[in-house]
């Protein structure tokens, strides 16, 4: 369980809430340019774009939740069980495993609309990053500052959505959450009107009323509903200390508290970090769930022109 989101105010910003039951080793990481990525069932890039972004703390590829490339090119991966599928590598055309998917894309891609001219004859497969490491089942947003993308690896093949909403969440699939915005249009961060009744005298008793039916639970399409409603409701002056606080207060009205979301397997979810980047500086802004001061690592912290991926605490 996760969110994603785009904020835009002057400057443009990427980040997500990761949701789960454990750690999985996450620290900072940045990817300069010469460290060679070896994929799987494609050729290696030995020089790429730098990147930086969360990932598992290992140092023989960097395995993103979520990163942002020095040309402001952002990603993410969030969970996907049920719908995502992942094909067979048959050693043909251009096969992308799931956990290669981020760092593929923004070490090759300045932006979403280079992106584009790959995605048509990707192919996401199921090699494994480890034999105890099954691929996990993912979909993608994938922005910069001019425009927004999910992609979503099911039976049929690779779906691509353009995502005006520049939210994402879990299941069901993006066409669903697009759908159900109609369900709620009728919200509205002001104090509502009565049509309820011309005859009857109803007026407001409180503000906020405006806002009455907008979900609170931590269902994904809740989740997607209310991380959309405050988003484009969102007031903040153009400045990076308002806008980093200003994002991490609409990902906080979307974050699990332990406790209130138990899984089948009896444990409990929780928002692991929740994070910020500003696309246009590189600078990666986090907090975790026990240590709530926001935290601040940039790309210039490491040799752009390095070869070894560089952890951050």
């Amino acid at each position: 369980m996760c969110t994603c989101i785009t904020y835009k105010n002057k400057d443009f910003y990427f980040g997500r809430n990761l949701d789960i039951d454990c750690s999985f080793g996450e620290q900072v990481v940045v990817t300069p340019r010469n460290f060679s990525l070896e994929f799987r069932n494609t050729q290696q890039e030995k020089r790429h774009y730098a990147m930086i972004g969360m990932a598992s703390a290992d140092d023989r590829f960097p395995l993103y939740a979520e990163a942002v490339n020095e040309k402001g090119l952002c990603m993410a991966g969030l969970n996907f069980p049920g719908n995502a599928y992942y094909q067979k590598a048959e050693g043909r055309g251009l096969e992308i495993a799931s956990f290669e998917v981020i760092p593929w894309i923004l070490g090759r891609c300045s932006s979403v609309a280079e992106a584009e001219r790959y995605l048509g004859e990707m192919r996401i497969v199921d090699t494994a990053f480890a034999e105890k490491m099954p691929p996990a089942p993912l979909h993608w947003m994938l922005a910069d500052k001019e425009k927004c993308l999910v992609l979503e690896a099911v039976r049929e093949g690779l779906k691509v959505y353009e995502n005006p909403v520049g939210v994402l969440t879990n299941n069901p699939p993006f066409d669903y959450h697009r759908m159900n915005l109609n369900n709620y249009l009728g919200l509205s961060a002001g104090n509502p009107e009565n049509r309820f009744a011309e005859d009857l005298e109803l007026k407001t008793y409180a503000q906020g009323m405006g806002g009455i039916g907008l979900p609170g639970d931590a269902s994904s399409a809740s989740r997607f509903i209310r991380a959309a409603f405050l988003k484009w409701n969102s007031a903040a002056p153009e400045e990076e200390k308002a806008n980093v606080s200003q994002f991490f207060h609409i990902l906080d009205s979307v974050a699990m508290v332990r406790g209130a979301v138990v899984t089948e397997a009896g444990t409990y979810d929780i928002t692991t970090y929740s994070c910020c980047i500003n696309a246009a500086t590189g600078a990666y802004y986090y907090k975790t769930y026990d240590d709530s001061r926001v935290r601040r690592t940039d790309l210039s912290q490491a040799d752009p022109e390095g070869s070894v991926l560089c952890f951050f605490h």
